[in-house]
């Protein structure tokens, strides 16, 4: 008889960590038949996130595991993001700014609806006429009002948030849950099973932890899916050259704005992130290391936050020196779940931050795990294969979608230039590009469920960007219609909604009030 799936350990805490401890508690297979989970965490190992963005599947995932909306945006200085917006990208002449917002266009064949805005708004923005929600961000408005239901919004969105608070919470929420064990403790090796499994944990202390179904949140470091089990790396970095970023925090006034979206500004070698909480805003500079040295990234991320936020100074007491900088290496596992062990977030693989694809992934990971959970040995490879395909498919979509905002840039610097040298695109993508001449992305061209980047996204990079739209289709009624209606939509939320600043601030009032 095959051995059945009741013990599952997992390596490393963080976000991925404490996300696969609770998801699982909260899955199907730990209510029909409770399975013990283990999570071992290492008790000095340094937070790698730098000041998170998440997709809109982050709100299912949190009701999920149960936490309150506003209990998690008051302790982990969240704020709402509804959007990416790139600032320079295109030219990086004055004005050079578009938006990818997360909602999506109407539901009207896409030929029409472009048809439809170069005759009714030619000279507005791709995402302005296509969605209420780029007046939204403009104002700096909340998704939602206070009244609304948890997780619930007038407009899709996500969440900012401190990622040392956020690691904080979920690690406090998963341990009140009966099924998981947490361990403090280094993981110093492993002892294997005669078919080469791994059979179980050896640790500093002398502990052996034994499981069934082992899960690798150990970062970049890799230590079961890399250190005991030897999967490949695949480098990635031809097509994606950013390996530095330097991460800073920068305190901000009490009452100023908080903006809706993560700023994306393109620089000479690279972009540097902007995002907005209530007490702070991350920003770092992203750069490679093949066109730009650490001193000059440095002079260009000081200059920006003198340009955006007068007479500001980084903090310290997040990293303890006011820049951190960090490499990092872009690629994943040839494999993501090798044998009885799975590898999640930093273990499995890392591409710059450009469209918030981290936890994602981790999200998506766990939800394939916990959807399809092997209940014995014996089913295990058939699931590993099958997840094994899925994500390379996603991972290699990913690689082309972030690769999608360098291609379509006009900016002449040689880093700009490199990017859009045919030899550093994916061929894939070249196909694509060649592909949307004729006609816009569709569902076809992206067929999977749960897509991480659909066609809707594509069509905002491409056509906030400039890419000419495709001929031949008519500006029908309907789509002048769905976009007059858009423009009514935005001003009846610009009246509406509270801007994230008051929203934010009340809440935080509220949270203070209750536990005096």
């Amino acid at each position: 008889m095959t051995k059945m799936v009741e013990r599952v350990v997992i390596v490393g805490g963080g976000t991925a960590g404490w996300l696969a401890a609770s998801l699982i508690a909260c899955s199907r297979r730990a209510k029909a038949a409770p399975l013990s989970i283990t999570l071992v965490e290492a008790p000095d190992v340094p937070i790698v996130g730098v000041g998170e963005g998440t997709w809109p599947t982050m709100r299912t995932t949190l009701a999920t595991i149960g936490l309150d909306e506003g209990d998690f945006l008051a302790a982990c200085d969240g704020a709402f993001k509804q959007a990416s917006r790139f600032d320079g990208w295109v030219d990086g002449s004055a004005g050079d700014s578009y938006l990818h917002p997360f909602t999506t266009p109407p539901a009207v064949p896409t030929g029409e609806l472009l048809a439809a805005w170069q005759q009714a708004s030619p000279d507005q923005p791709f995402a302005a006429a296509m969605s209420a929600q780029a007046a939204v961000c403009d104002l700096h408005l909340a998704p939602r009002q206070r009244t609304m239901p948890g997780y619930q919004g007038a407009t899709n969105y996500a969440y900012h948030f401190a990622t040392e608070k956020f690691g904080a919470m979920l690690a406090a929420h998963s341990k009140s849950n009966p099924l998981i064990t947490h361990i403090l403790d280094h993981v110093t090796g492993v002892r294997h099973a005669g078919n080469g499994d791994i059979e179980a944990l050896t640790t500093r202390s002398g502990r052996e932890i034994e499981g069934d179904l082992f899960i690798d949140c150990s970062g970049f470091r890799g230590l079961l899916i890399d250190g005991a089990l030897g999967v490949e790396w695949i480098d990635r970095s031809a097509h994606a050259f950013n390996d530095r970023a330097i991460a800073s925090q920068v305190p901000v006034p009490p009452g100023s704005p908080i903006a809706s979206q993560t700023i994306a500004t393109a620089h000479e070698a690279g972009w540097i992130w902007d995002i907005g909480l209530p007490s702070r805003r991350g920003i770092g500079c992203v750069y490679s290391s093949r066109f730009m040295d650490a001193e000059r990234a440095e002079q260009i991320l000081r200059d920006y936050i003198a340009r955006e936020l007068p007479g500001a100074e980084p903090e310290s007491k997040v990293f303890g020196v006011p820049f951190r900088h960090i490499s990092f290496k872009t690629g994943h596992r040839a494999r993501f779940w090798e044998r009885n062990c799975l590898s999640i977030g930093l273990a499995a693989g890392f591409v710059e931050p450009l469209e918030a694809s981290a936890i994602v992934l981790i999200e998506l990971s766990l939800r394939a795990l916990t959807d399809n959970f092997p209940a014995d040995r014996a089913a295990m490879d058939i699931h590993a294969d099958r997840f094994n395909a899925l994500f390379r498919y996603r991972w290699d979509r990913i690689i082309e979608f972030l690769k999608l905002h360098y291609v379509l840039s006009r900016r002449d610097e040689p880093y700009w230039c490199a990017h859009r040298d045919p030899d550093h695109i994916p061929p894939h993508l070249a196909e694509m590009l060649e592909l949307w001449r004729s006609q816009p992305p569709s569902s076809w061209d992206f067929p999977y469920v749960d897509e991480i980047f659909s066609a809707e996204s594509h069509q905002y990079i491409l056509y906030g960007m400039g890419f000419p739209p495709a001929a031949g289709w008519p500006a029908s009624d309907r789509a002048l219609a769905a976009l007059a209606e858009m423009k009514q939509r935005a001003r009846t939320l610009a009246a509406g909604l509270p801007t994230n600043r008051v929203y934010l601030d009340a809440l935080a009032a509220d949270r203070l009030a209750a536990a005096q």
